[in-house]
């Protein structure tokens, strides 16, 4: 045996092991590693306000907590909408059941010639308790892990907020250590993709706000005019689903208000379902490229696509980041990637020629109206 075959072997044991040691502390911490992830991106998208507040004189710590609390009474009373409207609903129901059930019961003898009744099934049930015991047991348990479920959730966001809270408020500083541990030559580089990372992300979300912003109040004004009930707790569903909820969000915007309409008025729900068609087509071609132009702009089928790989990579939270994340990447290939004037061929625009051939037109129709066979006017030269 050669002499340096059992230190080899050794060496490769030590790697193996190295590398399961590595792969087991990875799991272990990837709950983590995502937060700190989603945590960046937030602090992304608030250190631009952070750092308005900043330049006038407010410390970044105080500037961060006062964005924290818009953030935290914007999302309270997003829920607190939603939450009235479900308790609203729930109430409804609960006091319209008992002529439910015996409309259910009345159609069920009709349609399968039965003699059914309300108290033949409530003996049934009081009698079979066995059955109610183990239903019981079963809403016990859901009640733990529903309840487990909830703390565990509480926790993250705490721990993200946490860690955005420091992300934001020691942002420079963050940005100093990180500086200090490369050369001289890469500090540059590294503090302009920074800076590229905040425009991108800081402008995606903003705009998004003002969007979600201009649609609640545009759905709202819809809503209270037609006298559909609830009408600022789903005009904000509308607003902040369609622009925050990538992909699916519009159409779970409007599914509600449908829905809603539907169990009130149904012809309302028909002028819904046009209105939100609409205003959605007007935000597309006219307030989105306006809001966008002066923020960050993604194209449809670059967002959809990030939306499918990053719900691929970290479920539901890589769909939120996707968008911001592809924005971030957009703006790194159009700062480094070296771009070259393309020549014209109608082989790349095959209709360019025949714009050019009615251009053409126009302008010899131009002439001949004005009575200049001659010398082409200014205007018309300054448009050759």
């Amino acid at each position: 045996m050669p002499r340096w075959l059992p230190r080899a072997m050794l060496f490769a044991l030590v790697c193996v092991g190295l590398f399961q040691l590595a792969d087991w502390a990875f799991h272990q911490l990837i709950n983590l590693f995502v937060m700190l992830l989603v945590a960046f991106f937030l602090s992304l998208a608030m250190e631009p306000a952070v750092d308005r507040m900043a330049a006038r004189g407010v410390r970044r710590g105080l500037g961060t907590f006062l964005v924290f609390i818009g953030v935290g009474l914007a999302v309270a009373g997003f829920l607190t909408a939603l939450g009235t409207l479900l308790v609203d609903q729930v109430t409804q129901v609960a006091g319209k059941l008992p002529q439910m059930l015996h409309d259910l019961i009345d159609w069920i003898n009709r349609t399968f010639h039965t003699e059914l009744s309300l108290d033949q099934l409530q003996h049934q049930v009081l009698k079979d308790s066995g059955t109610i015991e183990k239903y019981a047991q079963q809403a016990a348990d859901n009640v733990w892990g529903v309840t487990g479920t909830v703390v565990g959730g509480l926790f993250q966001a705490f721990t993200v907020g946490l860690f955005t809270f420091y992300f934001t408020a020691d942002g420079p500083r963050v940005r100093r250590t990180v500086c200090s541990m490369l050369p001289p030559a890469k500090q540059g580089e590294v503090l302009r993709a920074w800076e590229i990372a905040l425009a991108k992300t800081g402008g995606y979300l903003y705009s998004r706000a003002v969007l979600a912003f201009v649609s609640t109040l545009a759905h709202w004004a819809f809503f209270a005019i037609i006298g559909l009930p609830y009408a600022a707790a789903l005009a904000v569903w509308v607003g902040v689903m369609s622009q925050f909820v990538p992909t699916i969000g519009t159409y779970l915007a409007g599914a509600l208000p449908v829905l809603v309409a539907l169990s009130d008025r149904p012809v309302d729900a028909l002028w819904v379902l046009v209105f939100v068609t609409v205003y959605q087509q007007i935000e597309n071609y006219l307030l989105h490229p306006r809001i966008t132009a002066k923020t960050v702009d993604v194209h449809p089928a670059v967002a959809f696509g990030a939306v499918i790989a990053g719900a691929a990579l970290l479920g539901a939270v890589g769909a939120l980041i996707a968008i911001p994340a592809a924005a971030t990447l957009q703006g790194f290939v159009g700062t480094y990637v070296r771009r070259y004037e393309v020549e014209d061929d109608p082989r790349i625009d095959r209709g360019e020629e025949r714009r050019e051939r009615r251009r053409h037109a126009v302008r010899r129709l131009r002439r001949m109206v004005s009575g200049n066979t001659g010398d082409q006017p200014r205007e018309e030269r300054s448009e050759d």
